[in-house]
C-alpha cells in the first residue's frame, strides 16, 4: 500500500513529483483561491489566465511553477460550496491520485483545503474538522489507487504512487491531519483486504482457504478464529449449509471470529457474512454470461473479515463476533435439488424451490447460531438478490430489519461514509409469497419483491435479538469503476460498519 503521512511544510516548498490544490467552483471563492496561489507560486499567473479552469467537481488543470518543491501543480475542482462535504474531498483526492498514477508520478502532495473557509462550509466535518479532513483525503487517495493485479506480469515502466503527503503550514492542523491519516490507513487496509478476497478467483478462495485467511488475520491482529468442518456442521444441525455445499468437492466451513474489546460488560455485536465462494446456481444453474462474477458471491464474508481486522487495530471497545458460513454452490450428482426440504439449526424447515437462492439457506443457520452469543445487535451482509440490484442499482445497499433505531444509525453511518443504505419494508403481507405447503417456509417467493421476500425468509431464523439485513448485491460487485471504487469487488461494508461500531456509545 502507498506510504502516507501528514506533515507541516511551507507552501509551496514541500517536495513531491506533483502537488495538488483543491479549488471551489463559486466565482468569488475561486478567484480568491487562485489569487492566493498566484501570490505564493511564481510562474503560474500567465498559465491561469490562458486556462479555462472553473473548479467544477473533478475538473483538473496542470500548472508548471518556477522554483517550487514540485515541478507540477495540479488544480482539482471541488464543485460548488453549497452542499460541500467530506465526499467531495474524497473524490477530489481520488482524482489527484489517479492523475498522478497515470502520469507515472511516484510522490504526490495534497495541500490542505483553505483553513479560513473550510470549517464553515462542511456540515459533516464534526467537532474535529482537520482530523475528518485528513481521513477523507487519505481514503479517497488510497482507495482510488487500489488494483487487483497480482496475476498480471508487470510492465517494465509500471509505476505506482509510492508516497502520499498531506500538507499544512500549521503544526496543529498537520497533527490533526495525521490523526485522520492513521485511522484511514487502518480502514483502507481492511477495505483492500475485502477487495482482494472478493476479486480473487475461485481456485484461490474456496471454503477452506477462506478459513485459513481468517485464521491468518486473527493471528496477526489478536482475535480468536475457529473453523468448523463439514462433519461438525452436520452434527450441529446446520442443514442449509450442509445441503448447499454437498454438490462440490470442497467441503463447507463455518468460521467464527471473536474479537473481545472493552470489558465483559461491553456490548456484543455479531456480524454475519454470506460466504458462497463460487455460485453457479447449482441445479438451477445460472446463464454462462458473466458467471465469473460469482467468485464475488462471498463479498459479505470479505466485508465481515475486513471489519474484524479494522476493529481490532482500532481497539474498538466492543465484543465483535464474525460468523461466515462458507460453501461452493455447484451442480453435481449429490447436489441440492429443487423440492428438497431442509432442517436448519433452529429446527425450522425450508422447502427449496430454487437452488440458486442458496445464500439465504446458509445464512439461516448462521443467524440461528448468532443467538448463542446473546448479542445486542446482529447485522448480516450478503450479495443476496438480483432483485435488490433491480430496485436500487449499484448506488445503495438494501436494508431491512426489526429495529428502527439500529437501522437509523446504519443509515447515518452510510451518509458519513458514503456507503449509503436504503430501507425496504418487511410488511407481513409479503409473507404469503414464501408460504410453503410442505415446510415452514419456501426459499423463493416468485417474481415480485424478491429482495423483501429474501429478508422475510431470513427473519424466520433470527433469535430474540435486534437484527438488520444488508443486501449488498448491487454495491459489492460493480460493472464500472467509480471515483475511488474499482470495477469488480468494491469492499463495501467495511467503512460503513467500522464507523457504526466506532460511534456505538455516542449513538446508542
Amino acid at each position: 500500500m502507498t506510504r502516507i503521512r501528514a506533515q507541516q511544510a511551507p507552501f509551496p516548498r514541500a517536495r513531491a513529483d506533483v502537488m495538488a490544490s483543491f479549488v471551489f467552483e463559486d466565482e468569488k471563492l475561486r478567484k480568491a483561491q487562485l489569487a492566493r496561489l498566484v501570490s505564493r507560486v511564481t510562474g503560474i499567473a500567465t498559465q491561469l489566465k490562458a486556462g479555462w479552469f472553473r473548479g467544477k467537481e473533478g475538473e483538473t488543470l496542470l500548472l508548471y511553477p518556477d522554483r517550487a518543491g514540485a515541478a507540477r501543480l495540479l488544480l482539482v475542482g471541488l464543485g460548488p460550496s453549497e452542499g460541500f462535504g467530506l465526499e467531495r474531498v474524497r473524490r477530489a483526492s481520488a482524482a489527484a491520485a489517479r492523475w498522478a498514477r497515470d502520469q507515472k508520478a511516484e510522490s504526490l502532495a495534497l495541500w490542505e483545503t483553505d483553513p479560513e473557509i473550510l470549517p464553515r462550509l462542511a456540515s459533516d466535518l464534526g467537532s474535529d474538522p482537520w482530523r475528518s479532513l485528513g481521513e477523507a483525503m487519505a481514503e479517497g487517495a488510497i482507495l482510488s489507487l487500489y488494483r487487483f493485479d497480482r496475476y498480471l506480469s508487470k510492465e517494465a515502466d509500471h509505476r505506482e504512487v509510492r508516497d502520499l503527503l498531506l500538507l499544512s503550514e500549521n503544526r496543529g492542523r498537520a497533527r490533526d491531519l495525521q490523526a485522520g491519516v492513521r485511522r484511514a490507513r487502518i480502514v483502507c487496509e481492511a477495505v483492500c483486504l475485502a477487495r482482494d478476497l472478493s476479486n480473487a478467483p475461485g481456485n484461490e478462495i474456496f471454503p477452506d482457504s477462506l478459513a485459513a485467511q481468517a485464521k491468518r488475520v486473527g493471528r496477526k491482529h489478536g482475535f480468536a478464529v475457529t473453523a468448523f468442518g463439514a462433519q461438525k456442521i452436520r452434527q450441529m444441525g446446520m442443514g442449509g449449509l450442509t445441503a448447499v455445499a454437498q454438490g462440490s468437492d470442497q467441503p463447507a466451513r463455518f468460521i467464527v471470529m471473536d474479537y473481545r474489546g472493552g470489558t465483559r460488560r461491553s456490548p456484543t455485536v455479531v456480524l454475519v457474512g454470506k460466504g458462497v465462494t463460487f455460485d453457479s446456481g447449482g441445479i438451477s444453474i445460472k446463464p454462462s454470461a458473466n458467471m465469473s462474477e460469482m467468485k464475488m458471491d462471498m463479498a459479505g464474508a470479505a466485508a465481515v473479515m475486513g471489519t474484524l481486522q479494522a476493529a481490532a487495530q482500532l481497539r474498538i471497545p466492543l465484543r465483535l463476533v464474525g460468523l461466515i458460513p462458507a460453501a461452493e454452490n455447484l451442480p453435481g450428482g449429490s447436489s441440492l435439488k429443487p423440492g428438497d426440504i431442509l432442517r436448519h439449526l433452529n429446527g425450522k424447515t425450508s422447502e427449496v424451490d430454487n437452488t440458486d437462492a442458496e445464500g439465504r439457506l446458509i445464512l439461516a443457520d448462521a443467524l440461528a447460531y448468532a443467538g448463542r452469543f446473546k448479542p445486542d445487535v446482529v447485522i448480516d451482509l450478503a450479495t443476496l438478490t438480483g432483485a435488490c440490484v433491480v430496485a436500487l442499482g449499484h448506488v445503495a445497499t438494501g436494508m431491512m430489519g426489526n429495529d428502527q433505531q439500529v437501522m437509523d444509525r446504519l443509515r447515518l453511518s452510510g451518509e458519513k461514509t458514503y456507503e449509503r443504505v436504503w430501507q425496504l419494508p418487511l410488511f407481513t403481507e409479503y409473507e404469503k409469497l414464501i408460504k410453503s405447503d410442505v415446510a415452514d417456509v419456501k426459499n423463493v417467493g416468485g417474481r415480485w419483491a424478491g429482495a423483501i421476500t429474501a429478508g422475510l425468509f431470513l427473519k424466520k431464523f433470527i433469535g430474540n435479538y435486534r437484527w438488520v439485513h444488508l443486501d449488498i448485491a448491487g454495491t459489492a460487485i460493480l460493472e464500472d469503476a467509480g471515483d475511488y471504487i474499482p470495477k469488480g469487488g468494491s469492499g463495501v461494508g467495511v467503512r460503513l460498519l467500522t464507523y457504526f461500531l466506532q460511534h456505538w456509545e455516542r449513538d446508542s
